[in-house]
């Protein structure tokens, strides 16, 4: 069975996450083996004219390569990552850490804790701020 559903349902938290002003940080971790792609971080950064984009940085062992995507573009770049070096996203809101994990059969599961972060990302409480969001 894919895990592409699982991570869709996952990708709806980011999105109503940035609705609602609660998002705050979300990270591509865990991978498999010593790879070159360390870590993956993703965060919104407003546009000058009204609105925004996220912010893509993906961390290699020598550099860092930032590009910015809308919010589905970003889905269609991350989810190729998935089981390809990555085994977990952690989507940290103010409501509450959400987390999609593969196991060793690459089944997808998504489970929820306390949140870690009190407030929203810095560029999400502007945007709630301009009445972006």
């Amino acid at each position: 069975m894919s895990y592409e559903p699982v991570f869709a349902l996952f990708w709806e938290s980011v999105k109503q996450s940035i609705q609602n002003g609660t998002y705050a940080k979300l990270t591509l971790a865990k991978t498999i083996g010593d790879t070159e792609l360390k870590n993956i971080y993703i965060r919104p950064v407003l546009l000058d004219e009204g609105g925004y984009t996220l912010s893509v940085i993906a961390r290699y062992k020598t550099e860092e390569v930032e590009s910015f995507h809308s919010l589905d573009q970003a889905y269609a770049v991350l989810f190729p990552y998935m089981n390809n070096p990555f085994l977990t996203a952690l989507l940290f809101t103010t409501e509450n850490d959400i987390t999609f994990k593969l196991n060793k059969k690459r089944v997808g599961t998504i489970l929820e804790q306390a949140p870690t972060f009190k407030s929203a990302s810095d560029a999400i409480i502007e945007m709630k701020e301009k009445g972006i969001i």
